[in-house]
């Protein structure tokens, strides 16, 4: 949330043209005019300042104000001063306080709000009456709202727009077309080109009918666009698949990985969705971790995406508001909040028993005022419904579908609602457990867990490759592999595009083997920087190169070490894989895995796009 701001100097101030006489009498007496006027006072990037005023243009004094709108989904209000407002959905009420309601004639009288998001108001009504200066005529219906326009042969400077036609009782008579809410152009057909836009920008477009009686209906749903070509951010482009990694919250402790390593890695230009990992499931509710991560750790100025060092005063510092820099910066990242993970799912089952409380605790956190603006959606990452993970569930095999249906009604289309789940492709496993097919319907996309099939906790072996895509001879379980994982979600109904295949920045390892080969016998797990059994791959490259492949992934042994791990080339292959199966792209985990210079980040995009 940011602070108040009242200062508009230095910004370019946005009006809308929704100002206009409102009778506020009946036809019987003498009629109090009135408008209202909205403008855009600044706007930050992840979110801006807007102002109302409110201004009595009769003869008769006004004795209170009620100012309506429609913002459309995903952009809303965070915080307001000088008027109530409240909400019904995407409908914003505010009402005067007890000081300002009272205008004599030629008074006015202003109020503010920040919010987020990139809408601008519609439908505003004052005090009942319309206020976009058209008024209603009796025994004229308004027209309808014509169809959210299209975007084609966009260019640098260009976009051409078509919508279809609005219906009227007596007639259209021309659209207004709005570019970020305000009115550029008015025509008469459904077709309108702008001209003179910035290269490599955001634009979002709406269009209003008007009929012969000169009434405006609705406005469209929006449209967004960006130019061709230009900007420091060029990101992933309409129709490229996704490039989603993990960021741990505990990164920035014995890892020392921050939001700005994304930066100087150039892998923040070659990704599209960040999941923050992770928050806890706790007494069946959404809570956040580590507070001083996530929001009070304070970084100097080298060390910010911004180049600004935190003050102690400020509203909010930490994981969350680097973020908020980076999306600054690179806006095209969207970034989701994970819940659960390996360690914190236990508490999924509580959360399971009451699917709607879970829904709302989780939205109430995702939404709190303080970072709203830094979240697009939500993950859950349960393991395992139903089945055994660092403990076992037994909530049933509807638990799941019922918490993601849950999930979706609360947090609403205007957010992304994703899952991770197992790969585990044998028969009767655990993709066996749950209705994955069922809870599709109400989830974006499924991150897949293709990795981590095998490793050191079989002590003795036989060594595998722990992210094998393909089954191969000697596997030691069947249906532990991509491929076989990805078939089994696809036969219950899981569209191709809401599969993204995992990528593990890591690798597993054995030691006490003396067999190149995988199939060979071990005596426990490798020597490890954090954890013995696993290692990064920025680390591996070096201190164990690659001595083979097998299913599509690579495998290397260096004395009596055995690794297995993904390396740009095994990736290459991967992302081809996926491109052929139709998938919505791939995942990782985790970045702080990756170089310095982010080359495995750089091969999913590559291979991808």
């Amino acid at each position: 949330m940011r602070f108040r701001h009242r200062a508009v100097a230095g910004f370019a101030t946005l009006l809308l043209p929704l100002a206009g006489l409102v009778g506020l009498a009946s036809p019987a007496q003498a009629a109090t005019e009135a408008t209202a006027t909205y403008a855009k006072t600044q706007d930050w990037g992840t979110g801006f300042e807007g102002k109302w005023t409110v201004k009595n243009t009769g003869t008769t004094t006004i004795n209170s104000w009620t100012v309506e709108w429609d913002f459309p989904s995903g952009t809303s209000v965070t915080s307001a001063w000088d008027a109530d407002v409240t909400s019904s959905g995407t409908h914003w009420t505010a009402k005067n306080k007890s000081w300002n309601g009272t205008l004599a004639p030629g008074a006015s009288v202003s109020f503010g709000f920040n919010g987020t998001g990139s809408g601008a108001p519609a439908n505003c009504k004052l005090n009942g009456g319309s206020c976009d200066g058209g008024g209603s005529v009796p025994g004229d219906n308004p027209p309808s709202a014509p169809g959210t326009p299209s975007a084609s042969d966009i260019t640098d400077t260009s976009v051409r727009l078509t919508w279809s036609a609005a219906t009227d009782d007596n007639g259209i008579k021309n659209y207004d077309v709005l570019r970020g809410g305000t009115k550029i152009a008015t025509v008469t057909g459904t077709t309108y080109t702008d001209t003179g836009l910035t290269a490599g920008t955001d634009y979002s477009y709406t269009v209003q009918a008007r009929d012969t009686a000169d009434q405006t209906g609705p406005v469209s749903g929006a449209r967004a666009v960006r130019t061709t070509g230009g900007g420091t951010d060029p990101g992933p482009q309409p129709g490229e698949k996704i490039n989603l990694g993990y960021f741990t919250e505990w990164g920035v402790y014995g890892r020392n990985y921050h939001v700005k390593n994304l930066v100087t890695s150039g892998s923040a230009s070659k990704i599209t969705h960040i999941n923050y990992a992770f928050g806890n499931v706790k007494n069946g509710q959404c809570v956040l971790d580590d507070a001083y991560a996530a929001t009070d750790k304070a970084y100097t100025a080298d060390q910010s995406v911004s180049g600004v060092a935190d003050t102690w005063d400020q509203p909010l510092r930490g994981n969350f508001n680097q973020l908020r820099q980076l999306k600054a910066k690179y806006p095209h990242i969207k970034v989701l909040w994970s819940f659960g993970g390996w360690t914190y799912s236990g508490g999924f089952g509580q959360a399971a028993q009451n699917p709607a409380a879970f829904a709302k605790s989780c939205k109430a956190v995702v939404e709190d005022p303080r970072w709203a603006d830094v979240f697009d959606g939500i993950d859950i990452d349960w393991e395992y419904p139903n089945a055994c993970g660092l403990t076992c569930d037994t909530s049933g095999p509807a638990a799941f579908r019922n918490l993601t249906q849950a999930l979706r009604a609360e947090f609403g289309s205007n957010y992304l609602v994703t899952a991770a789940i197992t790969a585990d492709g044998s028969s009767g496993g655990k993709l066996d457990a749950a209705d994955y097919g069922g809870a599709a319907q109400y989830l974006d996309w499924y991150n897949v867990m293709t990795y981590d099939y095998f490793g050191a906790w079989a002590t003795t072996g036989p060594t595998a490759p722990h992210s094998p895509l393909t089954s191969y001879p000697g596997i030691p379980t069947a249906g532990f592999n991509s491929a076989d994982a990805i078939a089994k979600l696809k036969a219950k109904g899981v569209p191709s595009a809401k599969l993204l295949l995992g990528i593990g920045f890591y690798g597993r390892g054995w030691t006490g083997v003396t067999q190149s080969a995988p199939g060979g016998t071990a005596t426990g797990a490798a020597p490890g920087t954090y954890e013995a059994g696993i290692e990064d791959y920025k680390v591996l490259k070096n201190s164990c190169p690659v001595t083979g492949t097998v299913a599509g992934t690579a495998y290397a042994h260096c004395g009596s070490n055995w690794w297995s791990y993904d390396t740009p080339s095994t990736i290459a292959g991967k992302m081809t894989w996926a491109k052929n199966q139709g998938l919505g792209g791939a995942f990782f985990w985790e970045f702080s895995g990756d170089t310095s210079n982010g080359e495995l980040v750089n091969a999913i995009s590559n291979g991808l796009n």
